[in-house]
């Protein structure tokens, strides 16, 4: 997905990548605001029921689940389901609506592919913590997919296109065992302080 959405592509479907990338970010925002607004009700929900667990509880709970996310990634191993957003879109509708269709799903982030465990520990984060906090961590969430997804404006060739696959493929392993470290490192350093 991230590859089909650039100044190239969007050219080729007589489309403009600036209109596209701009609904896709205002569909990941809007995906990730969606989160954030299950998880706060899911919150809210189980609060009511079985009470607030203690702030010192939830963040060890969400370090621990942070820790063994990031396990699993280093481990290699992949994660279940492969769905991907419908690529027919991209030749049945305007760049405005599938921007803002793929960025909607993608912004989500629970309806398409999951490529990290990591985001275990954002579901248990936003079921855990206030609703506002929720929804800004759902906000957040889809800014951050959205940001990554919009950030293909330079491909202009099919050089660049190849480039960028190159580059995706050689940092997959650095990105995946850097958001382990950090992710681990984070939950520590919170669970130290709390």
């Amino acid at each position: 997905m991230l590859t089909s959405i650039t100044p190239l592509g969007e050219r080729g479907r007589g489309q403009r990548w600036a209109v596209t990338s701009a609904w896709l970010m205002v569909g990941h925002l809007s995906g990730g605001l969606a989160l954030g607004g299950l998880l706060a009700l899911v919150g809210a929900t189980s609060r009511a029921t079985v009470g607030t667990p203690s702030e010192a509880l939830s963040t060890v709970v969400i370090g621990v689940v942070v820790v063994i996310g990031a396990a699993f990634d280093l481990s290699g191993r992949q994660l279940p389901g492969r769905r991907q957003v419908d690529e027919r879109w991209l030749t049945t509708y305007r760049g405005w609506v599938y921007g803002g269709g793929f960025g909607l799903q993608l912004g989500f982030g629970l309806v398409t592919v999951i490529n990290t465990a990591l985001v275990a520990a954002v579901l248990v984060a936003g079921v855990l913590v206030p609703a506002v906090d929720a929804l800004i961590l759902g906000l957040v969430y889809g800014a951050v997919r959205g940001f990554a997804a919009t950030a293909t404006g330079w491909v202009r060739s099919v050089a660049d296109v190849h480039r960028l696959h190159r580059w995706l493929d050689l940092s997959e392993r650095t990105a995946r065992r850097g958001a382990a470290s950090v992710g681990t490192l984070t939950a520590i350093a919170a669970v130290v302080i709390v």
